[in-house]
C-alpha cells in the first residue's frame, strides 16, 4: 500500500485529521478528542495505513502535546508552519473559507508538495528547558505586575518619592518610614506589605529558575552564554526555540526567522530599509537585550554601533544593524556547538577500547538499541575485511641520471604519490617512482568532462602512456630539458 499523509489540525480538546495520498485525493476524514479516548480511536484508525506520515500545524505551538505523544509512540511526524498552510487554504478554491476540516485539508497537501519539512524528534531535555524557559518568562510578568501594583500604592502612602527600578528592600524602607493613621491608609500599607511579601518570593523563584536555566545550558554543552548580553535565561530561550539549528542553511535565513533581517522598502532612486515585524518575537526580544547590554558596555557591539551613527545612520538604525550582526554571532554558535556535539557522539561510538555504539551511529548492527554497550570492549577490534592485495607496478621504474652534484644535501619531498628527489650521501639525486593511478598523480588540465582532468608530468610517463618507442620518445625527453 503506498504512503499515506495524515493532516492534523490540533486544538485543546479535538483534533481533525484528513488523509490523502501522494496524489493529494482525499482518503477519509474525521473529528477525534484529544483524550485518551479520542487519542486511542485516532491512532486505532490511522494503524490501517501501514505507511504513514502525520503532519501536525505548530509541533512547537498548539499542536506540541499532541505531536509529542505521536513520536513517543513511534510515529513519524513533521511540523507545518500556520504559514503555509494558510497559504495553500488561500490559492485553494473555496473562497478562503477557514474550517477545521479545510484546515486539515491545508495541512497535508503542504506535506505533500513542500520537501524538507522539519521532523519533529523526541528530546526530553529540550523540552525540559524550554518548560524553564516559559516559566522564567512567567515569572518575569509575574515580577512586573507586582512591582507596578507595589508602585502605585507606594505613591499613595509615600508622595514624591516614586522609584524607577524598585527593588525589594527599597520597598521595605519605603513602607518603615511610613505609619499611616486613618483607615484607608491602614489598608492601603497592609495591601503594600502583601505585595511586597509577593515580590520577595517571585525574587527568590526566579534567583532559583536562574541557576537551574544555566545548568541546563552547560550540559547540553552551549556556549552562548559565552556572548556578551546573552544570560542563561536568554541562552535557554534561543535553544528551545532554535532546536535544530540545521533547519536554517544560512544565517540569512536564521536572521529573517528572528525578524532582525530588515525589508527592501526601496523605490526609484531612493535606497532604503525598513523594520520587519515578522519572525519569532521572543528571539528577536533576546538579541534586543543583547544589543541593548553590549551598547552599555565597552563592547565590540558599542564600536560597531559607534561606526554606524558616524557614517549618518540614526541611532534606530544603528541598534538593527546591531542586532542583525548579534544574529549572525548567534547563528554561528549554534552551528559550532552542534558540530562540536556530533563529533563527540562520533568520538564516543567506536569499537576498540572505547565505549560502545551509540544511538546514532550503531557499530553493532544497522538499526539501534542492538547489542549497544556503555562498556569499554576489551581490545582492539578484530579485522572484518580481507587485507587488499599488494598493487603490481604497471610503470618501469625509469634509469637513474648522471652523477651531479649539487649545493648541499637537498631533500625535495613532493605530495604523496609524486616523483620524489632524495639526496644521496653523494649529493647526486636519486629519482623514485611509485605507480601512478590516473586519478591520483598528474598535472590537472581543468577538463570539465573528467576524461583528461588528471595527465601524468613525467616525459617518461608521457611516452609510456602513448606507447612510444625509445626513438620517438628522445625528442620529447630534449624538449623537456630544454624547456628547464
Amino acid at each position: 500500500m503506498a504512503e499515506v499523509i495524515i493532516g492534523v489540525d490540533p486544538h485543546k480538546l479535538s483534533a481533525t485529521i484528513e488523509i490523502v495520498d501522494r496524489q493529494e485525493r482525499r482518503v477519509v476524514t474525521g473529528r477525534f478528542g484529544t483524550d485518551q479516548r479520542g487519542y486511542t480511536a485516532m491512532r486505532s484508525y490511522a494503524k490501517t495505513f501501514p505507511h504513514r506520515l502525520w503532519v501536525v500545524e505548530g509541533a512547537n505551538g498548539t499542536g506540541r502535546p499532541l505531536a509529542q505523544r505521536l513520536v513517543e509512540d513511534g510515529e513519524r511526524v513533521v511540523d507545518v508552519p500556520a504559514k503555509l498552510a494558510a497559504r495553500v487554504r488561500l490559492f485553494d478554491t473555496g473562497h478562503n473559507r477557514k474550517t477545521d476540516a479545510l484546515d486539515a485539508h491545508s495541512i497535508a497537501v503542504v506535506a505533500v508538495r513542500t520537501p524538507g519539512l522539519r521532523v519533529v524528534h523526541r528530546d526530553g531535555e529540550l523540552e525540559a528547558l524550554r518548560m524553564l524557559a516559559d516559566r522564567r518568562d512567567e515569572l518575569s510578568r509575574l515580577r512586573v505586575q507586582t512591582v507596578n501594583r507595589l508602585q502605585r500604592l507606594l505613591s499613595e502612602l509615600v508622595p514624591g518619592k516614586r522609584k524607577k527600578d524598585l527593588s525589594a528592600l527599597q520597598a521595605k524602607k519605603m513602607l518603615a518610614s511610613v505609619r499611616p493613621r486613618d483607615i484607608a491608609g491602614k489598608t492601603r500599607r497592609r495591601m503594600a506589605v502583601e505585595e511586597l511579601a509577593d515580590l520577595v518570593a517571585v525574587d527568590a523563584k526566579l534567583k532559583a529558575l536562574k541557576a537551574e536555566l544555566k545548568a541546563a545550558v552547560l550540559a547540553r554543552g552551549s556556549h552562548l552564554m559565552d556572548i556578551h548580553g546573552i544570560g542563561p535565561a536568554g541562552a535557554a530561550r534561543i535553544l528551545a526555540d532554535t532546536g535544530d539549528v540545521a533547519r536554517f542553511p544560512t544565517r540569512a535565513r536564521f536572521a529573517s526567522w528572528t525578524g532582525t533581517a530588515p525589508l527592501d522598502a526601496s523605490s526609484g532612486e531612493q535606497v532604503r530599509h525598513r523594520l520587519s515585524r515578522a519572525g519569532n518575537r521572543r528571539m528577536n526580544h533576546v538579541l534586543h537585550i543583547a544589543a541593548v547590554v553590549q551598547l552599555r558596555n565597552d563592547t565590540e557591539g558599542r564600536a560597531y554601533y559607534d561606526r554606524k551613527v558616524a557614517t549618518h545612520k540614526t541611532p534606530m538604525e544603528a541598534l538593527r544593524a546591531l542586532k542583525r550582526r548579534l544574529s549572525d554571532v548567534v547563528y554561528r554558535q549554534l552551528v559550532a556547538d552542534a558540530a562540536a556535539q556530533q563529533d563527540n557522539i562520533v568520538d564516543g561510538a567506536g569499537p576498540g577500547g572505547h565505549c560502545g555504539a551509540s544511538d546514532i551511529s550503531s557499530a553493532a548492527d544497522l538499526p539501534p538499541h542492538i547489542g549497544t554497550s556503555d562498556q569499554p570492549l576489551p581490545g582492539p577490534a578484530h579485522p572484518t575485511l580481507p587485507p587488499s592485495p599488494p598493487r603490481p607496478n604497471p610503470l618501469p621504474v625509469p634509469a637513474a641520471a648522471s652523477p651531479r652534484r649539487r649545493a648541499g644535501a637537498v631533500k625535495v619531498q613532493r605530495p604523496t604519490g609524486r616523483t620524489a628527489l632524495t639526496a644521496t650521501s653523494g649529493g647526486a639525486p636519486r629519482i623514485a617512482t611509485e605507480p601512478w593511478p590516473l586519478t591520483q598523480r598528474g598535472t590537472s588540465l581543468g577538463s570539465s568532462s573528467g576524461t583528461l582532468r588528471y595527465l601524468p608530468s613525467s616525459p617518461d610517463v608521457w611516452a609510456l602512456w602513448f606507447g612510444l618507442t625509445g626513438e620517438e620518445r628522445a625528442p620529447i625527453s630534449a624538449r623537456s630539458v630544454s624547456s628547464r
